[in-house]
């Protein structure tokens, strides 16, 4: 039987409900609302496959892939760091990619080169599962946050976040230095995203990401950015198994290495 907010409040204030049974029915009923407050409005959800969103206006207008080129002011120490790496890896042509690395944040949110991403939404976490290098970034809310203590620095950080009416606000902290993806950064970065959805001329729903990135080491001064996402209907994500070819050349060699000699 489905009880609206107003019966519930009726049954819960009868006579025939002792006090004890009443705050166990609370707290039952709290749960299935995600914690939220009988009668609030509930914050939008984002569970549904995206892929980027080209505003119809520039629709065909040719180039490379939808997705901003973000302007970095960078300080003097992190031009020279970024020059040494590409000084190192210039013979080579080495990037962490041909490694099945992730291209690590705000990278991944920017980047992606057109791969979808997937997003599974809970009250108390968010978890995006983006089809290139199946990278995935975990974001917490509430009192499913880990202690500061038990946070480890990663490429994609420490993601926690709140609401703020129908925007969710997630900071990133707990970065590395990156000097190997499209936008660098020191591992004092800290990355602020405002989620909002919306909708487009054709009635599809578009996630718009407004993005905020401050480094006192690499940037003079907070380095902007947007992103849109465009809804995949019942979307799926393919297999990226970036391993699996290196995991078959070794297989390879160890044939080969095994076969008699004539």
């Amino acid at each position: 039987m489905t009880m609206t907010p107003s019966s519930r409040r009726r049954f819960l204030s009868g006579p025939s409900v002792s006090r004890g049974l009443k705050a166990l029915l609370l707290v039952l009923v709290l749960a299935a609302h995600g914690g939220e407050p009988l009668g609030a409005q509930r914050p939008p959800d984002f569970t549904g496959v995206w892929t980027d969103y080209v505003d119809p206006q520039q629709a065909g207008g040719g180039g490379g892939p939808p997705g901003p080129a973000l302007d970095l002011p960078f300080t003097a120490d992190a031009r020279q760091k970024m020059e040494s790496y590409r000084k190192l890896v210039a013979s080579t042509g080495d990037t962490p990619g041909a490694y099945c690395l992730g291209s690590g944040m705000p990278s991944v949110l920017f980047g992606g080169a057109t791969y979808p991403m997937e997003i599974i939404h809970r009250p108390e976490q968010i978890t995006i599962i983006h089809e290139l290098h199946n990278d995935v970034r975990r974001i917490y809310l509430g009192s499913r946050n880990m202690p500061e203590a038990d946070r480890l620095p990663g490429r994609n950080g420490y993601s926690s976040a709140h609401w703020e009416g129908d925007t969710l606000v997630v900071e990133t902290t707990k970065l590395v230095e990156q000097v190997d993806q499209r936008y660098p950064h020191s591992d004092r970065a800290r990355v602020v995203e405002r989620y909002q959805l919306t909708t487009s001329p054709r009635g599809e729903r578009v996630l718009v990401v407004d993005m905020t990135m401050t480094d006192p080491v690499f940037d003079t001064r907070p380095v902007t950015g947007q992103k849109k996402w465009v809804e995949v209907p019942n979307g799926h994500l393919l297999p990226y198994d970036c391993a699996e070819e290196g995991w078959r050349k070794r297989i390879e060699q160890l044939e080969r290495s095994a076969t008699p000699r004539r």
